[in-house]
């Protein structure tokens, strides 16, 4: 028996793909967040050193990379240990997984935030677990066994304080339920040099990370998507558990990756230097929206800005799909985006200037 998923969202996309793709300059595709620049030379070539691994890998993550993970947590004034960490095969993978490796059922409940990454909802889905959209800690009832939140946000670029993620986590533990922050774009923050506040921040977890869990990737501060590099830090005896269920279902970053994710952690110049082109393309196209009559809301951190002008979405994608820009709409995240559109910052420079022009031009 299928599964009863949801449909597959970007398929409803392919028409306005079609359209944008007639543009005499062809599309710029700001749709999808998918990294286009380079892998950075030391981790590309820490993959090809490692390449020679015919044994099976560790589950929990080689000594060395569960020490990268400390240290690049260490950097950010974050305490962990070794037993606090774990690598997984993406964060997509673990998100979708997660209510699975945690036993969740029906009549179990899902908490995730009212603008919502999809796949939140499908591992909700895959174990038959009911999904609350809520944003407010005191709504969430007694059924509550896993609470989702993602600061800094996709697609809004949203970032929760440390008063709120503490208010949080203190709920969450009055109703025994996990709670997990998707954090795969903290250093990706564009209000500050520092990296944004995590939910394993002394001041959130108060002495105690238990039933608490931050979720990241490589994927978009180290250009990895392809590499499915991703990692888990927090509360150790839930860490251990979920390691126990891993080890049986042969959940394993391959071997190699696990080196070359080593490698990525331990080096955070390549991430400024990533950070600094997304920066600039984020600056023009941030000007020529605003120009061409679009406002930029929320959008502190992350890879791409959250954008309307008053009007249906669908709307927004059109018209910008008739210019040759394909955008995502913010309705694939929830009714609350009914109203914005998702403008990538993953383009080249050339197609992101090519996008600039032709907003200017229509606004002309």
């Amino acid at each position: 028996m299928a599964l009863d998923l949801p449909d597959f969202p970007w398929d409803s996309l392919l028409p306005y793909r079609a359209t944008a793709g007639t543009h005499p300059d062809g599309i710029v595709d700001l749709a999808i967040g998918s990294p286009i620049d380079p892998v950075p030379t030391i981790v590309a070539e820490a993959l090809a050193a490692a390449t020679g691994s015919p044994g099976y890998p560790q589950t929990s993550g080689s000594p060395e990379l569960r020490q990268a993970i400390v240290d690049w947590h260490a950097r950010r004034g974050i305490e962990v240990g070794i037993d606090n960490t774990l690598p997984a095969i993406g964060s997509k993978e673990f998100i979708a997984l997660l209510p699975t490796l945690l036993g969740l059922g029906p009549g179990d409940v899902v908490v995730q935030p009212s603008l919502a990454y999809p796949t939140y909802a499908v591992g909700a889905a895959i174990v038959g677990a009911d999904v609350l959209v809520s944003d407010e800690p005191d709504e969430w009832p007694s059924s509550t066994k896993l609470v989702w939140l993602n600061s800094p946000g996709n697609p809004d670029g949203r970032v929760h304080g440390l008063e709120f993620l503490r208010r949080a986590v203190v709920r969450a533990r009055e109703l025994g339920a996990v709670i997990a922050n998707d954090e795969c774009y903290a250093d990706l923050n564009w209000e500050g040099d520092e990296p944004t506040p995590s939910i394993l921040d002394p001041a959130v977890t108060q002495g105690s990370r238990r039933l608490t869990l931050a979720v990241h990737s490589l994927s978009k501060s180290s250009n990895l998507a392809g590499y499915r590099a991703g990692f888990i830090a927090g509360c150790s005896d839930l860490v251990g558990e979920l390691l126990e269920v891993r080890k049986h279902a042969g959940l394993i970053p391959p071997a190699p990756v696990q080196h070359a994710m080593t490698v990525a952690l331990g080096d955070d110049a390549h991430v400024a230097a990533q950070k600094a082109r997304y920066a600039g393309r984020r600056a023009i196209l941030a000007a020529a929206l605003t120009t061409a009559g679009f406002r930029i809301d929320s959008s502190r951190a992350g890879l791409y800005l959250w954008v309307t002008r008053g009007e249906d979405a669908w709307t927004t994608v059109a018209t910008l799909a008739d210019l040759g820009i394909l955008v995502t709409p913010g309705t694939f995240y929830g009714e609350a985006g009914r109203d914005h559109v998702r403008i990538s910052l993953t383009a080249t420079d050339n197609r992101v200037a090519a996008a600039a022009a032709r907003l200017a031009a229509s606004s002309n």
